[in-house]
């Protein structure tokens, strides 16, 4: 494992409580989502027990994630991304940090409370049975969708999972839903190294539930819930954008160009508060 080779953007991190480390975490990458979050880590504080929570905090300004609040509701660790790159940026934050630590697998849950985060146990199970990657779905049988927004479910089920099924030589049935877990050994195997640069909107995502299945590890998905709210879907990108961004990331993908190459750069710093 070459550390010294990950490119992780920088951030701060806050220890909220000193509780004995889990074998397990569960990271949230969040940014100003308000009253939403705070929804969902009050429903995730009944499994502070059994796994550690860990937020990935994009550079929220809502104030929603006080520390007195974070502390209350039983998560671990705050970090703050002080850098560059959105969502996959801030799940490599999240997994340099959790390796780090110790974490034997690493859980990822959306933080804008549509997910049903009761599954929690479920990915720990799967854990526990030695798979390396589990990807939750709403279309698997015990599965369940409420309100996605049919442009949604039509990108998913005619493109995007189709297209990463046939990449990735696995039937795959909900592959931009972001709760899924992940062994520590398929994370830093050098032929994975989802620690690099190129990986910084929504490539992470595709990579590795291509990557998983193509060098033999064990794949899974398990049925999850996600309920999207009534009326006009709230999004921080369009549809017609975020579309687009999709196409391009399967195409990059489909030509490998998110796999390893042999160069490096050296890691990023850290600043602990």
């Amino acid at each position: 494992m070459d550390k010294e080779s990950w490119q992780v953007p920088n951030y701060t991190v806050t220890e909220i409580n000193n509780n004995d480390r889990k074998k397990y975490c569960v990271c949230v990458p969040v940014i100003n989502e308000g009253d939403k979050i705070q929804k969902q880590l009050k429903k995730m504080s009944s499994y502070s027990n059994v796994v550690d929570i860990i937020i990935l905090d994009g550079g929220s300004t809502d104030g929603s994630l006080s520390i007195p609040f974070l502390n209350e509701v039983g998560v671990k660790t705050l970090l703050v991304k002080m850098d560059t790159g959105k969502l996959s940026a801030q799940l490599r934050m999240g997994f340099a940090y959790a390796i780090e630590q110790g974490y034997e697998g690493i859980i990822t849950v959306d933080g804008n409370n549509k997910d049903g985060v009761e599954t929690i146990p479920d990915f720990i199970g799967k854990l526990n049975e030695g798979y390396d990657f589990v990807q939750g779905s709403r279309y698997v049988p015990g599965g369940i969708e409420i309100n996605t927004p049919f442009s949604r479910k039509l990108a998913i089920k005619l493109i995007h999972a189709p297209v990463i099924s046939f990449i990735a030589g696995f039937r795959y049935t909900d592959t931009t839903n972001g709760f899924r877990a992940h062994s520590r050994q398929f994370l830093i195997d050098p032929r994975v190294n989802p620690f690099r640069d190129i990986f910084n909107t929504y490539e992470l995502l595709a990579y590795l539930s291509v990557r998983s299945k193509r060098l033999g590890y064990r794949v899974i998905e398990i049925p999850v819930t996600r309920v999207y709210p009534k009326g006009k879907v709230p999004t921080k990108i369009s549809p017609w954008k975020g579309n687009i961004l999709l196409l391009k990331i399967l195409f990059k993908l489909s030509l490998n160009k998110f796999n390893p190459n042999p160069s490096s750069n050296k890691q990023k710093h850290v600043q602990t508060m």
